[in-house]
């Protein structure tokens, strides 16, 4: 059976008061639809640290640049609700642009310092709108934990300063990525790409497992990361956003000699049309 579906903000807080008055937790994750197996783990997750879980799906255009992909990013709620029932989730939130943004919204959420290099860069405004929507959507909930997965690790910091700085009463959780046997991480863009391209893509991950050995053999920063741009060119990306080696916590640039962990690689590259992101701690 599918979870309910609500729409808007008076029905959601409607559902987690009464969950409240019977004792309940909440855990929510927030999406875009389009699930696979990686959203469904962060389900998961939730359940495991709740009694009760809340997905949204909401595809958020303001997260979206003027030549980005809004339009065409994969749309199917009634497979989502479905794929949902599957893993427990007790309530399915699917606000209209109209309900998150109403007429007359003019406030945006600009987290700075860690929001800034590498998809901050590749991507000016992204994360003033995931911050912006993000923010709304634990407000409206109100839920005791949020999940959140690994794959997209810089918002998920982006989302823990946030939180920490707003005094929002949240746990936020980092959901390991998921990926494919082949080692790609799953996210719904994969869908966009050709299955030649399917063959190239898993090259990413294998990059970043090579750059994380040369790392921990004592070879400098830079020296890495320019060797995965290169083999990532040379195994047939069209254009390498970034390879980086950052802190694991505030982000901030390490190098240019050998690593001081914690650490993280993080990787952004465009294979076709299709921008496709991983990273791992080093």
């Amino acid at each position: 059976m599918t979870p309910p579906i609500v729409r808007t903000v008076a029905e959601l807080r409607a559902h987690v008061r009464r969950w409240r008055a019977e004792g309940e937790t909440v855990g929510f994750v927030p999406t875009m639809g389009a699930l696979h197996e990686g959203h469904l783990s962060l389900v998961r997750l939730a359940k495991s640290r709740a009694t009760r879980a809340v997905a949204s799906v909401f595809v958020n255009p303001t997260q979206f640049g003027p030549n980005e992909d809004f339009e065409a990013y994969p749309r199917g709620e009634a497979q989502d609700a479905e794929l949902l029932a599957s893993v427990g989730c007790n309530l399915l939130y699917a606000p209209t642009v109209g309900e998150m943004y109403p007429e007359g919204f003019s406030t945006t959420v600009t987290v700075a310092g860690v929001s800034e290099p590498l998809d901050g860069a590749a991507r000016p405004g992204h994360f003033a709108g995931v911050a912006t929507v993000v923010s709304k959507l634990l407000l409206q909930c109100g839920p005791d934990v949020a999940v959140f997965g690994e794959k997209d690790y810089q918002q998920l910091q982006v989302i823990r300063r946030l939180t920490r700085d707003l005094d929002i009463p949240v746990e936020i959780i980092g959901g390991p990525t998921a990926r494919a046997d082949d080692g790609l991480a799953l996210s719904s863009r994969n869908a966009y790409l050709t299955p030649e391209e399917r063959q190239v893509a898993p090259e990413i991950h294998r990059t970043l497992t090579a750059a994380i050995e040369q790392l921990h053999a004592g070879r400098p920063v830079a020296e890495v990361e320019a060797g995965a741009i290169a083999r990532l060119s040379a195994a047939g990306f069209a254009r390498v956003d970034y390879v980086e080696v950052r802190g694991a916590g505030d982000l901030a640039r390490l190098g240019p000699g050998p690593i001081t962990p914690p650490a993280r690689i993080l990787a952004a590259a465009f294979l076709g049309k299709t921008r496709l992101i991983d990273n791992m701690a080093v």
